[in-house]
């Protein structure tokens, strides 16, 4: 595995900047009342995707340089303006000054979360995707198919609520997407993510329906996204779980390391 510096740093976190970006543009297309921003700061980018929204924070701070008072200040009014707290996701290797100025004006952690990588061409998994899982591209058509499957994975209900729904449009819609659904034996049980920014993709929304949990699933969606990347051309995905997870857990028998710890700060 390449060692984590700071230009492969960049590119993680540029990547994972670029998810943020296209999943709300989707969600301004879906919504175009809710007021959608998106704008450059400090070498990164604030995102507001719409009042609660898990994909609002300012991406890709300090990645590229030193981060002034002015830009602390641009990501504060820009979330304000906007009725919701300012959040910054801080890679361990952004510029010092990043992490000076939270400390000054009192950000605190909110959430960490496991920055896990792996380029491509992939080395060939510990771990082999059960024979009876097949997966297959999500064709459009299927965009409802895949949201109530994903939603109803992560809920562990047979009904999804309205709000999971929302918030997982946009991860379907979004012009970097490629999603794909998990069969088994014929019926949906699992769907995932997959999105691409110059050159490297990011994994997200793994989902198993609890009916098909621990028959690798989630194993067989890794796998399948895996050898679309390398399809594609990429030389470099990632994914992001919450830290000590079977979920990283999973990712890692996947062929994936990790490259470090990401930690949200926000201010009250």
């Amino acid at each position: 595995m390449p060692f984590v510096d700071l230009a492969l740093a960049r590119r993680l976190e540029m990547t994972h900047a670029w998810r943020g970006i296209e999943y709300a543009r989707a969600q301004s297309r879906l919504h175009p009342e809710r007021g959608i921003a998106i704008e450059p700061v400090g070498g990164g980018w604030a995102i507001f995707s719409g009042q609660g929204s898990p994909a609002n924070a300012c991406a890709g701070l300090g990645v590229h340089g030193a981060v002034a008072g002015a830009d602390l200040d641009f990501v504060e009014g820009f979330f304000r303006a906007r009725g919701t707290a300012p959040r910054v996701d801080v890679c361990p290797l952004a510029d010092e000054s990043l992490l000076q100025l939270l400390a000054a004006r009192g950000y605190g952690p909110e959430r960490f979360f496991s920055v896990l990588f792996c380029p491509l061409p992939f080395p060939e998994p510990a771990v082999a995707p059960a024979a009876n899982v097949q997966v297959t591209r999500a064709a459009p058509e299927e965009a409802k198919s895949w949201m109530r499957t994903t939603a109803q994975g992560f809920e562990g209900a047979d009904t999804p609520s309205p709000g999971m729904l929302d918030i997982l449009a946009p991860n379907f819609y979004a012009a970097n997407a490629l999603c794909f659904l998990a069969w088994v034996d014929g019926q949906t049980a699992g769907g995932a993510g997959m999105y691409v920014h110059d050159g490297a993709a990011e994994f997200g929304g793994d989902s198993t329906l609890r009916a098909y949990r621990r028959r690798g699933v989630r194993t067989a969606l890794l796998r399948a996204r895996l050898q679309a990347a390398q399809e594609l051309g990429l030389d470099l995905v990632l994914a992001m779980t919450e830290p000590g997870t079977p979920s990283q857990r999973n990712i890692e028998r996947a062929g994936l390391n990790l490259a470090y710890t990401r930690v949200t700060c926000v201010r009250h």
